[in-house]
This record gives structure tokens, sequence and C-alpha cells, in this order.
């Protein structure tokens, strides 16, 4: 059965999985990152990974795979196939597309951006299937996007679109890493939230998970907390829809996880703020943690695709 290797590295873990044709998921695993151990231990654990994966692919289904496909974090040169950096994994200028495909006999290899990987995969499988065009956003650590284009993802001139997370909403705001201050990660994230209720009454350790719990039983801190949150998203999120024109707006990542309680009142300050714009459709993402290894699969299938076009033409 033809199949291709698709791999999600994240900070902490990587998934994996053997993905059929068809977008089905063949075979699942997983693995820590192990940052800990420095960057060319994690590219070391990368290869090792994808190389096991070829050997599982052998032995159920009787053949290696066709192509890999894969979704790092930081910044990506993905025409070169160049890891450029990541501050959580501490790599710079890895390439990484020609050591994997080094790795695995000189099948074809395609690198992406972790978060434009998973809006591929919620684009056109998962919840903006048969949007033509959408904005996905990962409200996690931080907050990152993916401009969607009739079912591809838009990478920009220089690797960098979708930057949602890093456009200033509150001017003269809390620092960020970026160099810049008042970005909307620093507040509108899961982190940012987390922070912001331990701050104000969840004590140490408390995440948005909490403050969303909080939220639910009428704190009125932790009410205050997640307005303040929601209006700095909905800020950000209008700007996108003022520049974009998406017909959907999917929101992922950890702090989607609180549903209505997120969706409800961010809908309405999304609502509020529109003028001459057409208001999106705002949905929760559909694939869960899939999201990655489907899209990396679909990358790696795209390439096949790409391939076969240009020997054709």
């Amino acid at each position: 059965m033809e199949h291709v290797i698709a791999l999600d590295v994240g900070g902490t873990g990587m998934k994996a999985a053997l993905v059929g044709a068809d977008g089905a998921l063949l075979y699942e695993a997983r693995r820590p990152t192990g940052r800990e151990r420095g960057p060319d231990a994690v590219v070391a654990g990368i290869l090792d990974f994808a190389d096991d994966l070829r050997a599982t692919g052998e032995r159920r289904f009787g053949q290696s795979a066709v192509a890999a496909g894969v979704g790092v974090p930081g910044v990506i040169d993905e025409a070169r196939g160049v890891a450029v950096f990541a501050a959580n994994l501490g790599w710079r200028d890895v390439p990484l597309r020609a050591l994997l495909a080094d790795r695995l006999a000189g099948v074809p290899v395609a690198l992406g951006h972790d978060v434009r990987v998973g809006g591929l995969a919620e684009g056109r499988i998962g919840a903006g299937d048969g949007a033509g065009r959408f904005l996905y956003v990962a409200l996690g650590t931080g907050i990152a996007g993916a401009i969607g284009i009739d079912g591809r993802i838009e990478p920009g001139a220089h690797g960098s679109a979708g930057e949602i997370g890093h456009l200033i909403v509150r001017p003269g705001g809390p620092a960020c890493g970026c160099g810049q201050a008042g970005c909307l990660e620093r507040l509108a994230s899961a982190a940012a939230v987390g922070r912001a209720w331990s701050a104000a009454g969840g004590g140490p350790g408390a995440d948005a998970a909490d403050c969303a719990k909080a939220v639910d039983a009428g704190d009125p801190r932790a009410r205050a907390v997640w307005r303040e949150a929601v209006a700095a998203l909905a800020d950000g999120l209008v700007m996108g829809v003022t520049l974009l024109d998406p017909r959907t707006l999917i929101i992922g990542g950890g702090l989607a996880e609180a549903g209505e309680t997120l969706f409800a009142p961010l809908r309405a300050a999304v609502a509020e703020r529109i003028t001459f714009q057409t208001l999106p459709d705002i949905v929760p993402a559909a694939l869960g943690d899939t999201a990655g290894c489907l899209g990396a699969g679909l990358l790696a299938w795209d390439l096949l695709s790409t391939d076969s076009t240009e020997v054709s033409a």
C-alpha cells in the first residue's frame, strides 16, 4: 500500500504517522523531542524516528514510503528545505530536508512550518473544508497563523506570512520576545491568559484552563482577565479580516479548548468591531492534535503531485 511518512515536531514531543493516499492515518507513534539534550540530539532523534517509520511501513505494507513531510517550529526556508532558527529547539540553519532525504534513501521530502502545516490540514480536510479562503489561528504558548487560499497555505515572500501573534494590539504594552511591545500573543495566548490569571488570584501554576473554569464558575477576577484577552484577540482578528477578507476564521490551540467560554464572547467582540468588512464564520479547529501529522502527510502527497506534474510537463 502506498503511503507517506508524516512528522510533526514540537518543543517537547514529536507526533508521527504513516498516511495513505486518502489521508487515512495508517499508523501513529509519538516520542519526546529531547530538546534538553541539545539541538544535534534533536536532529538525530528526528532522523531516527523517520527511519523507524520507514522500516515500519516496509514491515506492514511491503514497501517503503514514497515521500515524507515534516512540520517544525521556528523560521523555515521552505524553498531550500532549511530549518533556519527555532528558539525552543536551539537550532540554526539545519538542512533538514537534505538530511531526511539522505536517511530515507532519497525519497522526496517536504519541510514546512508547524502551524502552517496544521492550518493546511484544517483548511483542506478539517474545519475550513470548502471555505476557499481562511485564516487559521493557533492560540497556544504563543499565537501563530496560517493564510489559506484554495486549499493551499500562503508562506509569504520570506516564509513568515501569518505571524498574527506579532500584530501590535496594545501599543506600549508588555514587551515581546520579538522585540516589539504590545503584541497579540503577549495578551491573548494561552500562556498570557495563564500568567494574567495567576497574578489576578489564580495562584502559582495557574493556567488558561484554570482561568476558563473560574470564568464558568462566575469568578469576577477571572472574568476580567478573560474579557481583556478576548478584547485583544478580537482586535487582532479584525486586523486579519481587514487585510485578508477570509471566509472562515479557524481557531485552534490550547485556548480554543475552552469551547463556547471562548467562542461566544469572541464572536460577539469581533462582530462589534466590524464596520465595512464582511464578518467571517468563526469556528473551532476540528482535527485536534492530529492536524500536524495530517498536514505533514498532505505536504508529502502534494510534493508527489507537483513532481509528477513537472515531469509530465
